[in-house]
């Protein structure tokens, strides 16, 4: 799930005549990031079982989703500005159908991962394209889709992991996993056909600008540098290339920040580090997404590899912690306006106290639904109030960048808790099938205990944001 900030004021402008088969249009095309950067939870176990991998190849089928999105996200929204957000949604939509496709007929763990950074890379362009041409097809009735939108994305957040675990138990003509990509192709099909037809084709708001190429290969090289060694290290051994290239991440990034000191192509604003509650927020951020993500994918593996679980059954079981943070995102949405970021605070001790039981609960049987459900509540909570919060301080001019800056980094911090977290999990666990579940036990056991501590670095971090969300700054 991606977190957005608040719809802006809404335009005074003329609502389009066919604005609601739009919205579905624009639904769909959001619907597929959105199962997509879920199905690697419950899928890639049967993915790797079928063409086989080592257990990092487990990880990337996640990782390389999201790390791909990170990248990608800093230039997508720019790209709407350059060449019109109707043209870049159609473009990100039909690169996305051919990069599913791709997936659906991989027939190695290589092409399949290939095909999934091209589905980040085109959904990087086609997501941020949204929220422009919602207010441009309800102008002054904006208020009435955000109304809208809000509950889809938390249902398809819920239903996301299930629909994976259905489709791949179901294995439908022969499919198995493949279906989970080939679904892709009617959903995607209706937001090409409608999304041609009835979204409008507004004017580039910044025709003939240029695009920062050199920022963002070298934004792409030092998140690379970054995933990579954290996400293979474990199963080379840790050579010492694999420090050399974090060491060498931390000078790209710091070439990337370099780059973006001035000029009008820049992709980051970097005067919004400035702000000790912006560039907290931006590790908050990191932080947060890196302990749901990473976490969501070990308890998948730990319940499939270690416990036998079916896809289906695995999703089933994990489906009370996406209905806690479907609950969680509404009341953390109605407590936003009196509670500013004791909302935050809130959320986290919620997760703490989730995690905390389920560390003491889980067992060969599996882990209770309850700790699961008061985990995702505390989890949704946070969601939608969270970059709202983060940009309290800015001024209303430096809100896009920062906004767009704090959305690459949610992906990035996805890629790096698959990473972290995935690593974890294998370096305290033997491959299915040598060790019994008790191992297994043990390995999600010591995830858990990294999810309290970075949630409680998450925590203390909370109290640097500032108090109010920006639509109550002022």
């Amino acid at each position: 799930m991606t977190a957005t900030l608040d719809a802006p004021a809404p335009v005074a402008t003329a609502a389009h005549p066919r604005r609601w088969l739009g919205l579905f249009a624009i639904l769909g095309a959001d619907l597929l990031n959105l199962l997509d950067s879920t199905v690697g939870t419950i899928a890639a176990p049967a993915i790797r079982a079928d063409l086989g991998g080592s257990t990092s190849t487990l990880q990337w089928i996640a990782a390389g989703y999201t790390l791909a999105m990170a990248v990608g996200l800093l230039v997508g929204g720019r790209l709407g500005d350059m060449y019109g957000r109707k043209r870049m949604m159609i473009v990100g939509v039909v690169g996305f159908l051919a990069a599913s496709a791709l997936c659906a007929v991989s027939f190695s763990p290589e092409m399949l991962l290939a095909a999934r950074v091209l589905q980040g890379l085109f959904g990087a362009v086609m997501v941020p394209q949204s929220f422009g041409l919602i207010r441009e097809l309800f102008g002054g009735e904006v208020g009435k889709a955000f109304a809208l939108l809000g509950p889809v994305i938390g249902l398809a957040t819920v239903l996301g992991p299930v629909v994976a675990g259905l489709l791949v138990d179901a294995d439908l003509f022969g499919t198995g996993w493949r279906m989970i990509f080939a679904i892709n192709i009617p959903l995607g099909l209706f937001a090409l056909v409608v999304g041609s037809r009835v979204l409008p084709d507004s004017p580039p708001a910044a025709r003939g600008q240029r695009l920062d190429v050199r920022g963002a290969l070298l934004a792409a090289a030092g998140m690379f540098l970054l995933v990579y060694p954290l996400t293979q290290g474990h199963e080379l051994g840790w050579p010492l290339w694999t420090f050399g290239m974090l060491a060498a991440s931390v000078l790209v990034l710091a070439a990337f920040a370099t780059t973006q000191r001035g000029g009008d192509t820049v992709l980051v604003r970097m005067s919004v580090f400035a702000r000790r509650s912006y560039t907290s927020g931006v590790v908050f951020v990191l932080a947060f997404f890196g302990v749901i993500t990473g976490f969501s994918l070990a308890v998948g593996l730990f319940l499939q590899l270690g416990l036998g679980y079916s896809p289906l059954e695995a999703s089933l079981t994990m489906a009370p912690w996406a209905v806690g943070a479907f609950i969680g995102s509404a009341v953390g949405a109605s407590a936003l306006a009196g509670m500013g970021r004791r909302v935050l605070h809130l959320g986290l001790g919620l997760m703490m106290a989730g995690l905390t039981w389920l560390y003491f609960s889980l067992s060969v049987d599996g882990p209770p639904i309850a700790p699961l459900a008061v985990f995702g509540a505390g989890m949704g909570m946070i969601f939608v109030p969270l970059f709202d919060i983060i940009v309290g301080d800015l001024s209303d001019d430096e809100v896009g960048s920062a906004s767009g800056v704090l959305t690459s980094v949610q992906q990035l911090g996805a890629s790096l808790g698959i990473a972290v977290l995935g690593t974890v999990f294998f370096s305290n666990a033997a491959d299915a099938g040598v060790a019994g579940a008790a191992v297994f036990v043990d390995a999600a056991k010591v995830v858990t205990l990294v999810a309290i501590g970075l949630t409680a670095v998450t925590f203390a971090l909370g109290f640097l944001l500032p108090r109010k969300a920006k639509a109550a700054a002022h």
